[in-house]
């Protein structure tokens, strides 16, 4: 069975979806059924498309750290200014 991509015409949202090939699936969100299927292309995977792949995936995790890193301090400097 194939895996398909659509994005809900009544909502916007987008998923995936294994579908037979006489089925017509509704929006896991708000269960339309006005959906319109996405062009995919077919994913290769290379030794040059991998490393890119975790280098982004580096760089984003290394982004989400220094978010949480900073909230994180923002927390503990309002809780000592409102605990002293």
């Amino acid at each position: 069975m194939p895996i398909y991509e659509y994005i809900c015409q009544g909502c916007g949202h987008q998923f995936e979806k294994i579908v037979k090939l006489d089925e017509s699936p509704n929006c896991p969100e708000c269960d339309s059924s006005d959906l319109e299927k996405q062009f995919t292309v077919a994913a290769v995977s290379t030794s040059r498309t991998r490393d890119k792949s975790f280098k982004k995936a580096r760089a984003q995790a290394g982004n989400t750290k220094k978010e949480k890193d900073h909230a994180q301090m923002e927390y503990e400097r309002k809780h000592n200014e409102d605990h002293h």
